[in-house]
């Protein structure tokens, strides 16, 4: 893959060299056989054959040459595509200056994290940029993992991918009482026995390895009051969680605002953002549900710009923006239908201003007609060649 430009470069040399001698290959792109190629009609003698073979030998050795000093000028396999300069390395919060990450919402079961995202990644062909998780707010103690930030499956798929971590006042299968409040989390009500905890942990991640994580507190939280309280409420929690963190000394956090993205929630957006201090960049979660919740069908682009557009006009001009869960359902009367869905990411997303990470989310949602994965061969075809494109392959480093 570092070397995918600098090939292709060559590989166009190699058509220009063949064409120079009458070769034509352009009927069959196996490699190394003569199936497909045109023949002119009648025989040609072997000295009118020998002359553009040497010629077109010559041609391909100094293409060789120049791929081994290419190789030994570009150091060793980890350093950067051509083209990516140091212009092009992330930002201190993560942002890829010239392009966008590539991420996904991976379904599994805590322990088998590592097994999932490897078969992902072989059905889409490329290492993710981002693996996205979640936990609630229960006690980060013993094997279990719902509340433990950064378990050790999750630090290990981190080696050599981001993480996205989003974390939910919630305790899974808890009691009533258990379910923490934003009103408790703004008192301090859960700093000694989870929001320190994993304050600490984040941090020794982050001495540990030299890595940064994006955290999200609360994602689509303009769904969940007033259960959880007041959109006031929430703020105060939000800031204190942050807070909490900055008296601690954890500076490895990428402090990430996630809402649903339905403008019919506009108010709830614009009074639940903890402001510019304390957010480094904003997602948003629209989808292409078509039956599931009874919506029609929607492109790529009519699921994203109207939220992009709104968000860049009320909430911030320049935060680094991310599709923190997209996807399309299936339509089982036309089979292609998500896969011509996905090949219309790239022109659009390059046209979101700001929008440098797009997540695909690779599940169901709740309700009849709402899984929300690939669906079939064709779709994940489409996909490869969407998460191929350039722009969606930046250095990490």
């Amino acid at each position: 893959m570092r070397f995918a430009r600098p090939f292709h470069r060559i590989a166009a040399a190699l058509r220009r060299a063949r064409r120079s001698t009458g070769t034509n290959t352009t009927a069959h792109p196996g490699p190394g056989t003569g199936t497909g190629r045109h023949r002119t009609p009648g025989a040609r003698s072997a000295a009118s054959r020998r002359r553009p073979l040497i010629t077109s030998v010559a041609v391909v050795c100094a293409v060789l040459v120049a791929v081994l000093a290419l190789r030994d000028a570009s150091g060793p396999s980890g350093s950067e595509p051509s083209g990516m300069g140091e212009e092009c390395r992330p930002t201190e919060l993560l942002e890829p200056p010239c392009g966008a990450w590539f991420g996904a919402f991976v379904p599994h079961e805590r322990a088998d994290l590592e097994e999932r995202v490897r078969a992902y990644e072989r059905k889409v062909g490329r290492k993710l940029d981002i693996v996205y998780t979640y936990h609630d707010m229960s006690l980060p103690e013993g094997a279990r993992r719902e509340g433990q930030l950064l378990s050790p499956e999750e630090q290990r798929v981190g080696e050599d991918r981001m993480l996205l971590l989003s974390w939910e006042s919630k305790w899974w299968g808890g009691t009533k009482g258990q379910q923490p409040t934003w009103k408790e989390i703004a008192d301090g009500g859960l700093d000694a026995t989870v929001i320190d905890v994993q304050a600490r942990r984040v941090k020794d991640y982050g001495q540990r390895t030299g890595k940064k994580v994006f955290l999200s507190f609360d994602l689509e939280m303009d769904t969940r009051t007033p259960d959880n309280g007041t959109p006031a409420q929430y703020v105060k929690a939000y800031r204190h969680i942050h807070d909490r963190f900055r008296e601690l000394g954890v500076d490895n956090v990428v402090w990430t605002w996630i809402v649903t993205g339905y403008l019919n929630h506009g108010d709830l957006f614009k009074g639940m953002y903890p402001g510019d201090e304390y957010v480094d960049w904003i997602g948003y979660n629209q989808y292409n549900y078509y039956r599931c919740h009874k919506t029609k069908w929607l492109t790529f682009e009519q699921t994203q710009t109207a939220t992009h557009d709104w968000i860049r006009e009320n909430i911030s001009a320049d935060k680094p923006l991310m599709l923190s869960e997209f996807g399309s359902a299936a339509d089982d009367s036309r089979p292609e239908r998500q896969a011509e869905w996905y090949a219309r990411v790239p022109p659009v997303l390059k046209g979101l201003d700001g929008v440098k990470a797009a997540l695909q989310w690779n599940y169901r949602d709740p309700g009849p007609h709402c899984d929300l994965a690939v669906a079939n061969e064709a779709a994940w075809e489409s996909l490869r060649e969407v998460v191929s494109d350039p722009y969606l392959n930046q250095p990490t480093k």
